[in-house]
């Protein structure tokens, strides 16, 4: 394969859900192979599935939670055996709640234990699979990391866009949605810094509003809020993250490349 990533192998976390067939996809077709991480039994997107028929033994399922240490290591492992060692590496797992039918909460009420969980997906997942990947990276003296941010980890979610909810309390974009975003955020520069002189690059992509079935109500506002004047697509997020995993930014690291369509502009 010819292209940016040649030669290279990515590690894809959270690789069946919404974004990350687009981020697989990408990549592979960027030259590298890909081994796609997701939970034990969850279930495969047909846009993955699409994916591995086009792409065959250059993309690889492995069954890991982020938050279970010897599962992630025999994951590296297996891909380290497979496809080779791991030289990119793309934080996508995560726990978000879309606006939509679900369980509401008022703040107030909102249990510890559903913020933890969130919070330790989100970052600590993304923390720990960042020390069993990013240590081999580090022992071949190259790679690029790549936490996927969100918007809210610059701005709070104005409740405004989902008051038109039927939902009774109203719907809130979760507190530790942002929170653990805004903490991805310090983590990717304090590995960087870490991690610089071994030649590995830690960045954060963090999208906008993605295009993907919200109601027309709640584009119309979301659109309002954005300078473009439009939500984002999958096409939008794939040159961003080939410039950050490829050398195209070989002196880029420590870095948040917001791609919203101004949003966080205003």
């Amino acid at each position: 394969m010819t292209g940016p990533l040649a030669g290279h192998v990515a590690v894809v976390t959270g690789a069946f859900g919404r974004l990350g067939p687009v981020w697989c996809e990408t990549i592979l077709e960027a030259g590298a192979a890909v081994a796609a991480l997701d939970l034990q039994g969850a279930p495969v997107s047909d846009a993955f599935l699409a994916l591995e028929e086009r792409h065959g033994a250059r993309l690889r399922r492995y069954a890991a939670d982020v938050l279970d240490r010897p599962a992630l290591e025999a994951a590296r492992d297996a891909c380290i055996a497979v496809l080779g060692v791991p030289t990119v590496l793309v934080n996508n797992a995560g726990i978000d709640q879309p606006p939509g039918p679900a369980r509401t909460w008022r703040l107030e009420d909102i249990p510890l234990d559903t913020f933890r969980r969130t919070v330790d997906v989100n970052l600590a997942g993304a923390f720990q699979v960042s020390q069993v990947f990013g240590s081999s990276m580090v022992a071949a003296g190259r790679g690029s990391i790549v936490n996927v941010g969100s918007l809210y980890a610059s701005v709070s979610p104005d409740a405004r866009l989902y008051d038109h909810l039927p939902a009774d309390p109203p719907f809130l974009k979760p507190p530790a949605y942002g929170a653990s975003k805004e903490g991805l955020l310090n983590l990717t520069r304090y590995l960087a810094t870490h991690w610089g002189p071994s030649g590995v690059r830690v960045n954060m992509l963090s999208p906008g509003g993605v295009l993907g079935g919200q109601d027309a109500e709640f584009q119309r506002k979301f659109t309002d809020r954005v300078p473009l004047g439009r939500m984002a697509v999958a096409n939008d997020l794939r040159g961003p993250l080939v410039f950050l995993a490829s050398d195209a930014a070989a002196y880029v690291t420590g870095t948040e490349l917001r791609v919203d369509g101004g949003f966080t502009a205003w």
